[in-house]
This record gives C-alpha cells, sequence and structure tokens, in this order.
C-alpha cells in the first residue's frame, strides 16, 4: 500500500515518498550538504540529523552522498525506512516542516564524486542499428556481443551535472572522400539518452562481485547523457575504441534514485541466446521497466523504453568485476544508449538520422542531422511505483554551446 506523506505532492510529480531520491545542494553563502526530493522540496539532511532525527550526521553535512553511499546497505536502508516514517507520521512535522526547503531555491549539485566510469553498449537495438549503419555489408552484431556486455573505459573528470553547459570539442576528423584528416570542432555531435548506477561499498582487488550481490554494492540510478563526437569517434577508434570522441563531457542527473524505490520497476528482461556463462546469470529478472523521453529543444523526439535492454545491472557489474578489478565508491557505470525497434525509439542522432541520411525534423522547421549549437538535449524517465504510483528519475539537462578556440 502506498504511505501518504504529509508534505503536498503534486500526484504527477513523482518524488512522493516511493521515490526518496538522494542529491547534494547548497543555497547562496552556505556549503553543499545533502538532501531528499519530496514533492517540490529538498528535505535538508544534514540540518534534520543536527536535530537527532536521523543519524550519520557527518555524512550528511558533507558535499558529496560518497560518505553515505560507503555506509552499505543496512545503512541505506535504516535511513530510507525512518525517512518515510518522519514524512509520514503526522506527529513529526511540526520538527520536520522547518527543515523543508523548495526546490526553486537551491543550487542541485553533482551529486557524488565519480570515481571510475564505465559505458557498456548494452540495447540490442542500438548496436544492430549501429552494425547495420557501419557495416552495411556485414553482421550487425560483433561475434562478442551476445556473450558479454560490451563496454568501454570513459574519463570520471568529465562527469558533470545536469545544467552544465556542454562546449563542442574539437579534434581530428576526417570525412568520406579526404585523404588526410583534418583539426576542427566536431561537425557530428552526439547525445546518448542512457541510465546508469553508482556503486557506494567497495570491493577487495582480486575478488569478483556476484550479479547477486547487486544490492549489496550498488547504491542508486541515475539518468545519463554520455555525448559523442561522432567524427572525432570514427576516426579515432581503430582499433581500440572511443577515446576524445567520448571524454569530453558526460552529463548526470542530480538525483539518485535509491535501489528500493525500483523494486516494483523490475521485469523479465529479453530472453537470451546463447546462455550466458554461469558468471553472468542472476536467478533475478533485473530488467527495469523505466520510460525515458528525449526532448530537443522542448521537442519530444524519442521515447526509449530500457525494459528492451540485453544486458541487466548486475550482469554488467559482474562482468565489470570479474577480472578482479575492485570498485570503489563512486564508480559510475552507465548502460549504454537505450534505443527500441521503432524510429521514435532511438536514443541518440547517430540512429535517429540514420548517420544522417535521413534528417530529423522539429516542429520549428528546422531539420537535424546532428545537434546544433544552442541546441537543448533534455532526458527524462519514469518508472511504476508501488500500487500504481510513479516515480521518477528526474532529468539530465544540457545545452550545446560553440567550440572554444
Amino acid at each position: 500500500m502506498t504511505s501518504v506523506s504529509w508534505v503536498e505532492v503534486d500526484e504527477n510529480s513523482g518524488f512522493g515518498v516511493e521515490n526518496l531520491p538522494y542529491g547534494v545542494f547548497s543555497r547562496p553563502g552556505e556549503l553543499p550538504r545533502v538532501g531528499v526530493a519530496i514533492g517540490g522540496h529538498v528535505l535538508d539532511l544534514a540540518e534534520l540529523s543536527s536535530t537527532g532525527l536521523v543519524e550519520d550526521r557527518r555524512c550528511f553535512a558533507s558535499g558529496s552522498l560518497n560518505a553515505f553511499m560507503v555506509a552499505g546497505r543496512t545503512a541505506w536502508e535504516t535511513n530510507r525506512a525512518r525517512l518515510v516514517e518522519l514524512l509520514t507520521d503526522e506527529s513529526y512535522r511540526e520538527r520536520v516542516e522547518p527543515h523543508l526547503i523548495p526546490v526553486t531555491d537551491v543550487e542541485l549539485l553533482r551529486p557524488f564524486e565519480v570515481a571510475d566510469f564505465v559505458d557498456f553498449f548494452s540495447s540490442e537495438h542500438h548496436a544492430m542499428n549501429t552494425g547495420r549503419i557501419f557495416r552495411p555489408q556485414g553482421e550487425p552484431l560483433t561475434p562478442n556481443w551476445k556473450r558479454l556486455p560490451v563496454a568501454y573505459h570513459g574519463r570520471s573528470g568529465t562527469v558533470f551535472p545536469s545544467g552544465t553547459p556542454i562546449i563542442r570539442p574539437s579534434g581530428q576528423r576526417r570525412t568520406p572522400g579526404d585523404p588526410e584528416p583534418s583539426y576542427g570542432p566536431s561537425m557530428r555531435l552526439d547525445f546518448e539518452a542512457e541510465v546508469g548506477f553508482v556503486a557506494g561499498v567497495p570491493s577487495v582487488a582480486g575478488h569478483r562481485v556476484p550479479a547477486e550481490a547487486f544490492r549489496d554494492h550498488v547504491f542508486g540510478f541515475v539518468l545519463v547523457n554520455d555525448w559523442s563526437a561522432r567524427d572525432l569517434q570514427a576516426w579515432e577508434s581503430q582499433p581500440l575504441g572511443p577515446f576524445l570522441g567520448k571524454s569530453f563531457a558526460t552529463s548526470v542527473s542530480t538525483w539518485v534514485v535509491p535501489v528500493a524505490a525500483l523494486e516494483p520497476a523490475r521485469v523479465s528482461p529479453p530472453v537470451q541466446d546463447p546462455v550466458p556463462l554461469p558468471y553472468l546469470r542472476s536467478e533475478e529478472p533485473w530488467g527495469l521497466d523505466l520510460h525515458l523521453e528525449v526532448l530537443i529543444n522542448g521537442q519530444a523526439v524519442a521515447r526509449p523504453r530500457f525494459a528492451s535492454m540485453y544486458w541487466t545491472p548486475p550482469q554488467q557489474l559482474a562482468h565489470a568485476t570479474v577480472n578482479g578489478a575492485p570498485l570503489r565508491t563512486g564508480d559510475l557505470f552507465a548502460s549504454g544508449t537505450v534505443s527500441g525497434p521503432e524510429r521514435d525509439q532511438r536514443g541518440c542522432m547517430l540512429e535517429l538520422s540514420w548517420n544522417g541520411q535521413e534528417p530529423l525534423e522539429l516542429a520549428d522547421g528546422t531539420e537535424r542531422t546532428f545537434l546544433e549549437d544552442g541546441d537543448t538535449v533534455t532526458i527524462r524517465a519514469q518508472a511504476p511505483g508501488s500500487s500504481g504510483s510513479r516515480i521518477t528519475l528526474g532529468e539530465v539537462i544540457g545545452t550545446v554551446h560553440p567550440a572554444r578556440p
């Protein structure tokens, strides 16, 4: 049964007590600290803990979620249960209400310090589409794709919070027909609509993390836009894969939705054929029924469904650590572009415009093959909550700015 909060919550906001995502915020002249979203407010956990209503004051007074994330699953579950109690029991209202701040009065910051960043390639529809684009006469999927979650290791220092301006990157690129590469701003700047999860509890080097231990290590989920310079990427990626075409910027949402909040969204993933090797198998269904929406300049251009992702988050975590690589608090793992079988379910411009061959028409009459300076990309997502409610993963926004000299 859905709990009802004494805080006024718009039923369409997605920020009810079934959600309670964590973030980091600040106000002018004040240090950043940890808060939780409830309705149109941020609940100041640092101030709440100073009154003794919740524990872990030192965690919440820091300008990052890392100190709380490393505390582990028992601490996460205990704090979540306590917050639900405080926000639903009217007897606490007088003591809690002074620590509610309108979200319009705060600046939301990057919620955690990123240790490492890994980006997967886990949508079969996306992999098939890109294979058909770049290998039209060959097999769309490479031989390893259905055997393991393919990924690349990104750059943690350029993971930015939602709202950070995206400067068009420059680099080497070689256009078809040109005998030599040239240098200049990317002419094929793209977005990628993704979902990521962040590790809280580290692991020991040399020991893998099995899929069934996912909840013991992973704190929560965020939305991700892994910006891509497709022309830089195409020229540099042979044979070692993405580098400068990806490392200039990755945007994340400012709210981290706890794993527990997404339990009602778990569904069976697509059937995996061939059957994965034993270390990649999971007894639990870990597909997630997330509905994404991508907007360019306020116009919806795609609505991908995360439930169609071939490789699940626990499988991604198991594969990332199977060689003994240790987890660190703040490790971010992104899903790769979320795409579906229809054109309006494709999660990047590479697919939406079919590598520039089929321009996307916007409501103002202009067309896009890739992103132009001034374009604003917004990615949103919702998921089922308990008893028919809906929760939100918030949104991740970025506006493209011209390349710098």
